[in-house]
């Protein structure tokens, strides 16, 4: 494959940009890592999470909290794990590496099946090492769920496509209204064993909202359930902390975790490797273009993404997603050497990173 000339785009809001333009960005100035849904596109980050944790914030000391719903909360939970960079390359192996054969009969693997292998596959790969994460010296873990209310209050087989209708149908009218169909329910490590959940990194004033202390009753339910893309996998329900109902992927309320971080003054940037521009809010918004736009919730965020340019060359002309398990169907070989080339050439963006922040170029950054 080409080499591009260029990988990395650096995008940053309003306050955000006044700082960097000032003094670039040093690993102390950062606060908050989001880390978004969407499935194997969360995958082009992984170079970029090795070195970030791995290396780059390891020179700082600050608490810095991270926000992850979905693929997004499996990438913040194993940031947490004593060697990140092994520990998030263990994880890249793992995704890639997934294989749902559907039962005999069926074309396609039933939604149970999924569900049930991929816990199985959560606990295997988090064996022992729970307590470590929630107890992480300076990271605060918050995983993203969307706990269903009304017809969607419990899984059902007519019931829960009418309540999506309905979630969808509201949506599209006002997006705080879908909260009488789907809340968001945050599960948050504890400042230290015992004491009540950690302070959100953002005001939940725009979203109907619970947080709940994450712990080792809980975790495995609420990364598997924040996962949980409804039709592909099933829900998870009556996880410890909460009220009974089901749990849904976190992406529903959060796709991109566009949340009002800059409501909080006394809190550093946001520092938010994303596979695109937009900051998309919930998952009904894809296609709700007028929502894709940065708000004033975004004014301390810098957000880190591949140029479109060179995402084009890579298989297919495009970063991972769920459309290739169609595409290579049983073929997994292919899919995994897809997959992996595109991981390989996306160490471009940390080296590009890497550099930037040594020589910090106020004209690489570009207003989000």
């Amino acid at each position: 494959m080409t080499r591009p000339t260029s990988a990395l785009r650096i995008y940053a809001g309003p306050k955000a940009l006044a700082q960097l333009r000032l003094k670039g960005l040093a690993p102390e100035d950062v606060s908050v890592i989001p880390a978004a849904a969407g499935g194997p596109k969360g995958l082009i980050l992984g170079p970029l999470d090795r070195f970030l944790f791995g290396d780059w914030l390891a020179r700082s000391a600050q608490p810095v909290h991270l926000v992850g719903a979905s693929i997004g909360a499996w990438r913040m939970a194993t940031a947490c794990l004593p060697d990140p960079s092994r520990a998030l390359a263990d994880f890249e192996s793992a995704y890639i590496g997934q294989d749902f054969v559907a039962e005999p009969g069926r074309k396609r693997p039933s939604a149970a099946l999924i569900s049930r292998e991929f816990g199985l596959g959560l606990r295997r790969f988090y064996a022992g090492q729970v307590p470590q994460i929630l107890a992480h010296p300076r990271f605060r873990l918050h995983v993203v769920t969307a706990q269903g209310r009304g017809l969607l209050r419990r899984e059902h087989p007519v019931l829960t496509p009418l309540g999506y209708a309905g979630a969808f149908a509201t949506n599209l009218i006002h997006r705080p209204a879908l909260g009488a169909w789907l809340q968001r329910v945050v599960f948050s490590v504890p400042e230290r064993l015992g004491a009540p959940p950690s302070s959100l990194p953002f005001s939940i004033e725009d979203y109907p909202t619970r947080q709940v202390r994450l712990d080792e009753s809980n975790f495995y339910e609420s990364v598997h359930a924040s996962c949980s893309i409804p039709f592909v996998m099933r829900s998870v329900s009556d996880i410890s902390g909460t009220p009974p109902g089901s749990h849904w992927d976190g992406g529903l309320c959060d796709y991109h975790l566009h949340l009002n971080y800059a409501a909080l003054a006394d809190q550093g940037l946001v520092l938010y490797p994303h596979f695109q521009k937009a900051v998309i809010p919930g998952w009904l918004d894809k296609r709700l273009a007028w929502r894709h736009r940065a708000s004033g919730f975004l004014d301390t965020t810098i957000v880190l993404a591949p140029d479109p340019a060179w995402v084009s060359r890579l298989p297919r002309g495009k970063l991972p997603d769920r459309t290739d398990f169609a595409h290579y169907g049983s073929d997994l070989a292919a899919r995994r050497r897809a997959w992996c080339e595109a991981t390989g050439a996306a160490q471009q963006l940390a080296d590009e990173l890497d550099e930037w922040l040594q020589r910090p170029d106020p004209t690489r950054v570009e207003p989000l």
